[in-house]
């Protein structure tokens, strides 16, 4: 049998608990047969232990009069839970519901491989979290938008590691009964936000929508119907100098509250209104100022929330560009600190809100908007700061924030800084994160294999030397012409074959190995290191065309010249570079058809299709240039004027 020591060290659990200690008993509770767990046992709970347990081929636990599993209320504080595996009992002590359903999580995650049984060690866990609201909010409206199968199983995955909050970002997707113009026709309806508020609440989810009412609504102002909401043409920000934003946007909110259960807060976003003061309303601002127009608005909204039993959330940034507004809009409002950088320290942007009286809510970012994979190195540098010194400080809770700016990024690819700050904000103390990578591969893919920890290493180590989080973006570098200046000196600088020994590295052992848990993330890892290894032959390829191509201009005419070669195989490189693109884009429609809804998505391939028919023309010319160089004994051309032009063509 496993010994204790090896059994602790074993234990891979996120987040990680705050007291694991071993306790003496003969041998491990060996799990041949079902665990019979009490009448009681939270639903919930036990789908998700048996949904893990199920892919581990581990018995399921079953309902039974005579169980194994022992539930007690204790004096503990909200959340808080104990864990006591003997070798032939399972006891857990919580002091409310949330307790027990977390005590049950780490249950799940317990189990251990000893030879060809499963067992759980005899320990003693305690437990509880530093954070009362651990929030994921997922940009739902600017290009992947999930389908209902993913919703669900987003909150079930965040439930299992302890996040209690899932909050949809939402500008145009709701389709409402009275505006339902807005809205893409295969948006969130009704009938499936008030699904999604009632399947979070069976996982101890709280459904907080987040309705944008101010800025980013252009996909609504775009509409002539909406226009003269507009505060500039056509903008994206909702001017309060007329009455049509607020009969808009309210009937909106009010008509999503309709269809939650007691919602504890609502998000108005109201962030990055820049524009406000700049149109229809230069003369609002002109008289009553920017911080009481912006004010006015929330005061606005807070009346229509309030009778639902609501609390406001707003995002931070209009404070911090002018605090004036914090003595003008409602104390019981909740303050989202949005701050996305690797700073030093956000103490002051912490300190503002609180000397404001605010509760606020932590809100760093996965670093993923623009990307193919995450900027994991960004986005873990930023969570574990931020959220270290919101524990510090006793904060409200953690709102961690998925953007897909581009409408490109895949939800699948977010999972390990989503849930490196689900443990940042559970656990008291700093998540180390080569410890959180060593726990990483078994808590979240359930495999005794630390290469995966090794391949999401491998990952941001390629993102960190070749891309970064705002110019050279990894999608940037992905669709750009290797043959433009801007981009290929660029790529210069960075030690290609280095960066695609690396990538293959990861493929190679993605292809080998498919984990129990949570396999289309590791295929959307397996696609993020294929589009890197594209990205760095993309760019040697056309180093290489280029030295080719000055080698045949040289040699055109002489004996055993290698220009003729050297035209085919730039021809063929380009049919390397069709190829990869064409090869990549069935993967990324696999990917994103696995989480998301049909709209938008031929957008996205139809970028594929064009960067492919550009490599396609571009080998054609090749052609074109060796018939003329042949048949007409015509000097080869400038290669750039070639790339941009048809004048290959005979």
């Amino acid at each position: 049998m496993i010994a204790i020591a090896a059994a602790l060290a074993a234990i891979h659990i996120l987040p990680r608990p705050a007291k694991i200690a071993a306790q003496s008993c003969a041998s491990p509770y060996v799990m041949n047969e079902p665990l019979r767990v009490p009448a009681s046992f939270d639903p919930g709970a036990l789908n998700l232990v048996n949904e893990r347990w199920k892919a581990l081929r581990i018995p399921l636990a079953v309902r039974s009069a005579v169980p194994e599993l022992t539930l007690r209320h204790a004096a503990l504080p909200a959340q808080a839970y104990t864990l006591s595996v003997s070798g032939s009992h399972v006891t857990i002590e919580s002091g409310d519901d949330d307790g027990a359903f977390y005590a049950a999580m780490t249950l799940a995650q317990l189990p251990q491989r000893d030879g060809a049984h499963w067992v759980l060690p005899c320990v003693k866990i305690s437990d509880v979290p530093a954070l009362r609201w651990r929030i994921l909010s997922d940009d739902v409206s600017r290009g992947p938008l999930p389908n209902m199968r993913y919703f669900k199983e987003r909150i079930r995955t965040i439930a299992a590691f302890k996040m209690n909050g899932y909050s949809p970002y939402m500008e145009h997707v709701f389709v409402d009964s009275h505006h339902p113009l807005p809205a893409p026709l295969d948006g969130i309806t009704p009938a499936q936000l008030r699904e999604l508020d009632r399947y979070a609440a069976r996982y101890h989810v709280t459904f907080v929508p987040e309705q944008q009412t101010f800025a980013h609504m252009h996909n609504t102002l775009r509409y002539d119907r909406y226009a003269p909401a507009a505060e500039l043409p056509h903008g994206f920000l909702l001017t309060p100098a007329q009455p049509l934003s607020l009969q808009y946007i309210g009937q909106v909110i009010r008509d999503e509250l309709a269809l939650l259960k007691r919602p504890p807060f609502f998000h108005i976003g109201s962030d990055e209104t820049s524009t406000l003061g700049k149109g229809q309303s230069a003369r609002m601002v002109q008289q009553h100022g920017l911080s009481q127009v912006y004010a006015d608005h929330v005061v606005q909204m807070d009346r229509i929330i309030r009778p639902s039993g609501a609390r406001l959330m707003l995002w931070d940034d209009g404070i911090e560009n002018d605090p004036a507004i914090m003595k003008l809009i409602p104390k019981d409002a909740v303050v989202v600190n949005w701050h996305y950088g690797n700073e030093k320290t956000f103490m002051p942007y912490i300190s503002l809100l609180a000397k404001g009286g605010f509760d606020q809510m932590v809100a760093p970012g996965d670093s993923n908007w623009n990307q193919i994979y995450p900027d994991i190195n960004t986005a873990l540098k930023n969570e574990g700061t931020f959220i270290d010194e919101g524990k510090r400080a006793h904060v409200f809770g953690l709102f961690q924030t998925i953007w897909h700016d581009d409408g490109e990024s895949l939800f699948e690819a977010t999972w390990y800084p989503v849930l490196y700050a689900a443990s940042a904000a559970w656990e008291n103390g700093h998540v180390d994160e080569e410890r959180f990578r060593s726990d990483f591969p078994a808590a979240f893919f359930g495999a005794n294999d630390s290469r995966y920890g090794d391949d999401i290493r491998d990952l941001a180590d390629v993102q960190s030397r070749m891309a970064d989080s705002y110019d050279f973006t990894s999608h940037y570098l992905f669709w750009a012409d290797p043959f433009d200046a801007l981009p290929a000196q660029h790529m210069a600088t960075v030690d290609i074959p280095a960066l695609r020994r690396e990538t293959e590295d990861v493929q190679q052992h993605l292809l080998q190995n498919t984990p129990p848990l949570h396999a289309n993330a590791a295929r959307v890892m397996f696609l993020a290191a294929r589009k890197y290894d594209f990205i760095g032959r993309k760019f040697e390829a056309a180093q290489e065309i280029r030295a080719m191509w000055t080698q045949a201009q040289a040699q055109a005419g002489k004996p055993h010249s290698p220009t003729g070669r050297n035209i085919a195989w730039s021809k063929y490189w380009f049919w390397e570079m069709r190829d990869g693109y064409e090869e990549l884009a069935p993967l990324y429609a696999q990917a994103w058809r696995y989480e998301d809804r049909e709209s938008h998505l031929q957008s996205n391939l139809e970028r594929y299709h064009l960067a492919a028919q550009r490599a396609t023309d571009r080998a054609d010319r090749m052609f074109y240039a060796s018939l003329n160089y042949y048949q007409k004994k015509a000097a080869l051309p400038d290669l750039d004027a070639l790339l941009r032009t048809d004048s290959g063509a005979p």
